[in-house]
């Protein structure tokens, strides 16, 4: 593992010194590309404007016909928060911009898989429907749009994917990755271009008289939703993404969100005055994608759509209960997997250059998750399969991937179905995250086209983990107060939240928690003792090292206390 500090350009430092940014949050925004305190301006007002999107205009057209004309409008959505947090903004933008009849369907991942396909359109036609709307998919879905015209509705693409070979024959496509579209911001999550449909939709309406800007329905109280979606997707928080997700956490803050996402912050254990982008990633965000993992995406929809408090309770709670289930069978499965991926390689050996891992017991809900983790561990581009639940699929292999920096892994399953045709039944996804049906007497060939792909594509560097960290931490920023500034802002993919870096003296240390598998530290860092731990680390360290972390409050018995949350370590 390689430490390695980011470079801070003193001058962009000094400028947002001088007008008025804390000095930490200065040398923290001037690392990660900001130049001016203006670009911290995080106002609605400062948002990019929806007619940068290509097809936009539209898209509002025809949605606004449809408002008018009391047309029924059904929504396609995904089955993970991004989808579910869409579909909600979706479903509750439209009614407030005066829709009558608006419904959804959210696939099954088991039964269905992803996107709109024939079926589904189908479902969508038999329910009545007059318009097609999806969010989060539907930049792929040829034959499932094709299906929809055929049968007479009017379809809206609504997408963040990259797009394949052949764009749908809808009668509006809104993607900012879509061919010829100029819109900055390229990593709007599905949730993100959802909202700015709706802004559209509202700027048309407006333009045809139904309501002034005096008039006009407030669309603030979706922003909960869109930074919600945004965070748990993962998408690069540019400029554009961070303003959506803080103008969310404000709201949430003030206690201004649906009753669900209040319920679910109360199931989770977490304080909404007291929000954060963490909050969003690793506690809400998991809670509503266990529904789509293990059970039906209704759930999480449900809880984001209704307005009634006890519902929103009973929901969260379900959902809650699901996210438990879900983590019991991740932790067999991970245990199973890194069993199998570590059996590939000696001890004493670097790991392959890609992992791909088969068992027949293990649950396709969660292979995403496990990939993740192996990933993590090992450093490697990682792809795990499960077999397919859906009836007269049992032969196929459902897998998930996930990739580090360096390797674009929707490229690679596109170089491995070129040079080995029909090994792959299907495919698609991002340059980080991807999955793939494979015939379950393909899985050998797969792995190792797979792992071919990536000992051409990957060098040493590339497999060398690398933690980049904003250098040492000053001895008077280690304060309370200052942890919870940095917890007030926003960070995530792409905008890394905090890490620092430097030597210190490991005074004592042991291993806690149930299963003994996280190292508590006590540290002497610049003359003073501090209190870590690093989670899932077992093995001993020397008593001086490079260390990585991160800053964390932890309170007990009404004291705040700093302590630091090791990331990793250079020995």
């Amino acid at each position: 593992m390689k430490i390695i500090a980011r470079d801070i350009p003193p001058r962009a430092a000094w400028a947002l010194e001088q007008a008025g940014v804390h000095p930490l949050l200065a040398r923290l925004y001037a690392a990660r590309g900001v130049l001016g305190k203006d670009e911290l301006d995080d106002g609605l007002a400062r948002l990019l404007p929806p007619g940068g999107l290509k097809g936009i205009d539209a898209a509002a057209r025809l949605l606004a016909d449809a408002v008018l004309q009391h047309r029924r409008m059904v929504i396609v959505a995904d089955y993970d928060c991004d989808g579910a947090t869409a579909c909600a903004v979706g479903v509750r933008g439209l009614r407030l911009l005066g829709a009558q009849h608006v419904d959804y369907l959210v696939p099954d991942r088991v039964t269905d898989g992803y996107g709109l396909t024939p079926p589904i359109a189908r479902r969508v036609a038999e329910r009545g429907a007059d318009v097609l709307i999806t969010v989060d998919n539907g930049i792929a879905s040829v034959e499932g749009v094709a299906e929809a015209k055929a049968l007479g509705l009017t379809v809206v693409v609504t997408d963040h994917h990259l797009p394949g070979p052949a764009l749908p024959a809808a009668d509006a496509i809104v993607n900012p990755n879509q061919p010829g579209c100029t819109f900055e911001s390229k990593s709007m999550a599905g949730v993100g271009v959802m909202f700015y449909v709706l802004l559209a939709l509202r700027s048309e309406l407006r333009a045809r008289g139904v309501f002034d800007a005096a008039t006009q329905p407030k669309l603030d109280p979706l922003l909960p939703l869109v930074a919600l979606g945004t965070v748990a997707d993962v998408v690069r928080l540019d400029a554009n993404n961070r303003r959506l997700v803080a103008q969310g956490l404000k709201r949430i803050r003030a206690g201004a969100m649906p009753p669900g996402v209040a319920a679910l912050f109360h199931a989770a254990g977490r304080k909404a005055p007291a929000a954060t982008t963490f909050d969003f990633g690793f506690a809400l965000g998991p809670r509503i994608n266990a529904a789509g993992r293990l059970a039906d995406m209704t759930l999480g929809i449900e809880c984001l759509l209704t307005d009634n408090t006890a519902r929103a309770a009973e929901l969260a709670s379900t959902l809650d209960g699901i996210n438990r289930e879900r983590r019991e069978i991740e932790g067999g499965m991970r245990e199973q997997a890194m069993l199998m991926a570590e059996s590939l390689f000696d001890e004493s050996e670097a790991p392959p250059p890609a992992i791909s891992v088969f068992d027949p017991d293990f649950h396709e809900g969660v292979v995403g998750i496990v990939a993740s983790r192996i990933k993590d561990k090992l450093h490697r581009p990682t792809f795990v399969f499960a077999a397919s639940s859906a009836p007269g699929k049992e032969h196929e292999l459902k897998g998930s991937g996930r990739s580090i920096p360096g390797f674009h892994l929707r490229d690679a399953l596109d170089l491995v179905a070129k040079r080995h045709p029909g090994v792959i039944l299907k495919f698609g996804g991002h340059a980080m995250a991807a999955g793939c049906t494979v015939a379950e007497e393909a899985f050998d060939v797969f792995e190792q086209a797979f792992a071919q792909v990536a000992q051409e594509w990957l060098d040493a560097a590339t497999l060398t983990r690398r933690i980049e960290t904003d250098g040492p931490l000053a001895p008077e920023h280690v304060r309370a107060d200052i942890v919870d500034l940095l917890h007030r802002e926003v960070w995530g993919q792409g905008f890394l939240p905090p890490t620092f870096s430097e030597e210190v003296q490991v005074l004592s240390q042991r291993l806690v928690g149930e299963a003994k598998n996280h190292l508590s530290l006590k540290l002497m860092h610049q003359g003073s003792p501090i209190d870590a731990i690093w989670f899932g680390h077992t093995e001993q360290l020397p008593a001086r090292v490079v260390l990585a972390f991160r800053l964390d409050v932890n309170e007990w018995k009404g004291e705040r206390r700093v302590q630091f949350l090791v990331e990793g370590a250079q020995l």
